[in-house]
């Protein structure tokens, strides 16, 4: 179950739509939400005067961030939640939202809310010690959780966004398994053994109340694209997967499917690293 949401508070278009959602699942749970507007460290190597320009620009930005979070406040309480929270926080906004998710259960961001959204996702989702929920862009989120499609490739990765799943999965109403071999893959080639190890996916999940479908297939493209494929098809809310990749700035390599996802994705994913 999840009882501390964390969401966090952008200025952008989407960014009310997303707070929206937190509040959601927030009232779905029973779960204590926290709301979270990072500011942006202010470089320090710079002239006197530069620097006194931009601690006045900072000191804007700094009160825009508190005016979101105590907006947000207001609104969680016309909703009729009580257990919430908000803070401006003057980390620069992959730190804080890395440092601050060690201390909830679910943390909810936008595709396209991070500044260099393309990268800085990829870095919440890499360096998260939680789940990440990312809402996409594109479109408003109608449901959540309803029908989900679970990408299972039997990586620790995997199986963990699994785990860190399954309240969703628990209240969902189809949940649907599937693993993607790459494409002119033989799937009677794959042996008894596969086919083993996904009925055993399935019986677990059934003991925790998850009545899901598993399905093994060969991919007609790359696995991302098969998956928002497969999504589409299934009417699916919710895709969950396993984030592969490096996290450090030097090393930033993600897995096709992961980097497919962020960047194009159609649907809410929940991504676990």
């Amino acid at each position: 179950m999840y009882r501390s949401l964390l969401v966090h508070l952008d200025d952008g278009e989407h960014g009310a739509a997303h707070a929206e959602v937190a509040r959601q699942l927030a009232r779905r749970f029973g779960a204590h939400l926290v709301g979270l507007a990072p500011v942006g460290r202010m470089p320090v190597s710079m002239s006197f005067a530069a620097t006194a320009a931009l601690a006045d620009a900072m000191d804007a930005v700094r009160a825009r961030a508190q005016r979101r979070a105590d907006d947000f406040v207001a609104d969680c309480h016309a909703a009729g939640l009580t257990s919430v929270e908000a803070l401006a926080d003057d980390e620069d906004a992959v730190v804080s939202l890395v440092e601050h998710a060690h201390c909830s259960d679910l943390l909810i961001i936008g595709q396209g809310e991070l500044p260099d959204a393309s990268i800085a996702v990829e870095q919440v989702v890499l360096m998260s010690a939680r789940p990440t929920l990312v809402l996409p862009w594109a479109g408003r989120v109608q449901t959540l959780g309803e029908r989900v499609l679970v990408a299972w490739n039997g990586s620790p990765e995997a199986a963990r966004a699994v785990a860190d799943a399954m309240p969703l999965l628990c209240q969902a109403r189809e949940v649907t398994v599937m693993r993607c071999e790459p494409p002119g893959t033989d799937l009677d080639d794959l042996g008894g053994l596969m086919r083993e190890r996904m009925e055993a996916l399935r019986r677990w999940l059934m003991w925790h109340g998850v009545d899901a479908q598993v399905r093994l297939e060969a991919s007609t493209v790359d696995a991302g694209n098969e998956l928002l494929s497969r999504a589409a098809d299934l009417g699916a809310d919710l895709l969950v997967m396993g984030a592969w990749g490096r996290p450090r700035w030097t090393e930033r390599v993600l897995g096709g499917a992961t980097r497919t996802l962020l960047r194009s994705m159609t649907l809410p994913v929940l991504m676990s690293h």
